[in-house]
Order: structure tokens, then C-alpha cells, then sequence
């Protein structure tokens, strides 16, 4: 179903993936990322003896552009792992809010929420794909922060649901 057995391609490891925002001589906009070796920085790339920058758009295929052709160059930065921040703004972990459920939701509305968000975030899902380093942090990140949410929320459920099912129960029985 899943394949689990994915092999890397040796010279990815050695190259790292920058994201960009390159604005062309002719005005029009391209975003992706531009891949660099491993020990070199975005700013050494770029002024560099090299003619050509190897480019991928987020949405194609990987090319060559003359840096010649290039007007500007905007790097764009994908937040961090420590720089996810719940909707509100807060540093306050607040489960319904990881889960987009409003507080003194029905369990089967945070159920429903869990569900689709980890089916979302799910890492299988992107097991395959060539994502960017940060990308494929913040996919992780998310789907961890979306199960903590879910586990905080169903402690206090099933105390709960236990405590009704053992009131139910009678201590004594007449015999």
C-alpha cells in the first residue's frame, strides 16, 4: 500500500534546496527554489563565477535560468518547527484550536476534526514526494502537534466515559 522502502538519490544529500521568489528582467515572478551544494550559502551561489542558476519552480520541472536574466531575489522562509504558533497567536497550547473546534464542542465534532487533520498532516502522504527540508518539517511538525491536540482532548472523554460506565454498574447484587 505504502511504500516504505524509498530509496534517496546520493546526490540530493550532498545539494540542499533554498526557497526563492526570483523576479525576472521582463517583470514576471517566479517562485520555487534554487539548489545549492551542501556547504555553500544562497549568497555564494548567487555571486558565484557560475552562468546559470538550477531552478525548480514549486509547480514544474527543474531548469537552468542565467542569472543574467535575474532582476531580484527575494529568499522566502517556511516557519520553523519552534515558530508554529496555535491560530490565535498565543504560545498557550490550546487543543481546539490545533483542531479548528470551538471549546465545549461534541466529542464526534473533535473526532471528525482529527480525522480530516490527520489525514492532512499524515506522513505517509508525502513519503514520497522530493519536498523541501522545511516543508517536510513543518508536514511533521504538524501532524505531531495535531495527535498531542487529539490525545489532550480524549484523556478527559474517556475518564469520563469510564466514570458513567462504573456509575452504571451496580457494587452489591442481592443473591
Amino acid at each position: 500500500m505504502f511504500e516504505r522502502n524509498r530509496t534517496e538519490n546520493p546526490s540530493n544529500k550532498r545539494e540542499k534546496a533554498i526557497s526563492v521568489e526570483l523576479t525576472m528582467d521582463d517583470g514576471c515572478v517566479l517562485k520555487g527554489r534554487f539548489f545549492v551544494a551542501a556547504s555553500r550559502q544562497a549568497y555564494d551561489e548567487l555571486n558565484g563565477n557560475a552562468v546559470f542558476l538550477d531552478f525548480q519552480p514549486y509547480e514544474g520541472a527543474r531548469e537552468l535560468i542565467s542569472k543574467a536574466a535575474i532582476r531580484s531575489v527575494r529568499l522566502t522562509k517556511i516557519p520553523e518547527n519552534n515558530q508554529l504558533k496555535v491560530a490565535n497567536g498565543s504560545d498557550q497550547f490550546d487543543p481546539h484550536d490545533i483542531l479548528c473546534v470551538r471549546h465545549g464542542a461534541e466529542w464526534e465534532t473533535v473526532r471528525e476534526a482529527y480525522h480530516r487533520l490527520s489525514k492532512l498532516y499524515h506522513p505517509d502522504r508525502y513519503a514520497n514526494l522530493d519536498l523541501p527540508e522545511e516543508v517536510a518539517n513543518y508536514l511533521h511538525s504538524m501532524s505531531r502537534r495535531v495527535n498531542a491536540a487529539f490525545a489532550a482532548l480524549e484523556k478527559p472523554h474517556q475518564v469520563k466515559r469510564e466514570f458513567a460506565h462504573a456509575k452504571s454498574e451496580p457494587i452489591y447484587q442481592r443473591g
